[in-house]
């Protein structure tokens, strides 16, 4: 894979620090769909996935602690040496969902497929504000691993899926 340089700033979103990578960058990414990356920002080691923006290019919520690193620098530009990544880490399933899973007994089927499969699924499931379509998502889910489908149909992969700072897909501006 190839790495890509380029600079950035932590940003406020609705009370969330995100980090958007410039358009330019973005194009140098694999897909225009969730890409995962590991790399450095300001020389710290980091790892984690790429978000679209629903705008042709990506962002990322830093962790607490990749914060509290990076505040210690007194320059507000941050210079990034990034690269994706092939093999994508497991996402974290969100306690509905396995509940339902696990009730189905379709955690293993969920399981079987691949890391990249279960992020599809998670995102399709978060991308609302109603509890519940929520719902009425994992349901759909349930059922579509148990007739052996292994990713969500006609969801537009480019789209910004978490609605904390987002609206119908798009990144939101800054506060």
């Amino acid at each position: 894979m190839v790495e890509i340089s380029f600079e950035s700033k932590i940003e406020i979103i609705q009370s969330h620090p995100v980090i958007r990578i410039p358009e330019s960058a973005g194009k140098n990414l694999p897909s225009r769909g969730m890409v995962m990356i590991h790399g450095t920002i300001n020389g710290i080691y980091f790892q984690t996935e790429l978000e679209p923006d629903g705008q042709g290019s990506h962002w990322f919520k830093p962790s607490d602690a990749l914060c509290k690193k990076l505040s210690a620098s007194p320059d507000p530009v941050l210079s990034f040496q990034v690269e994706p990544m092939e093999n994508w880490p497991e996402p974290k399933v969100p306690s509905d969902l396995n509940e339902a899973l696990i009730s189905s007994n379709l955690a293993l089927q969920f399981n079987s497929i691949t890391p990249r499969a279960r992020w599809e699924w998670i995102r399709w499931i978060r991308f609302t504000n109603n509890p519940a379509t929520r719902s009425r998502r994992i349901k759909v889910t349930c059922s579509k691993l148990n007739e052996g489908k292994k990713r969500p149909c006609c969801f537009d992969l480019s789209r910004c899926t978490d609605m904390t700072v987002c609206k119908s897909g798009v990144l939101m501006s800054t506060e």
